[in-house]
């Protein structure tokens, strides 16, 4: 199986022994904000989160992990090197990445 994660910021409804008992037993990393690491550290994640519900998930059926697994790999082949993003100058990330200094 994959790497499966859950992001979440420190508030304490995530703090707790029953959820640290359901990662562990689905195997799922828990990603935790900064500590004192504010609304910026979890913007990137939600607006993430926010991308590949309203691109990727909607509307999406699969009949099996693997057909999830599938699909999200192509998605995000297509989000890195094919999709054109404002905030880089209307470039793929990868294309963008090319034209960073070393």
């Amino acid at each position: 199986m994959g790497y499966l994660q859950f992001h979440s910021d420190r508030d304490k409804e995530f703090d707790n022994l029953l959820l640290e008992n359901c990662f562990k037993t689905f195997n799922i990393t828990h990603s935790l904000n900064k500590k004192g690491g504010g609304h910026y550290d979890n913007a990137v994640a939600e607006a993430t989160f926010k991308t590949i519900k309203t691109e990727f998930l909607k509307g999406q059926r699969c009949n099996s992990m693997v057909e999830l697994q599938r699909a999200f790999s192509a998605y995000t082949y297509w989000y890195n090197h094919k999709r054109l993003h404002s905030s880089l100058g209307y470039l793929s990330p990868v294309e963008f990445k090319k034209h960073l200094p070393p």
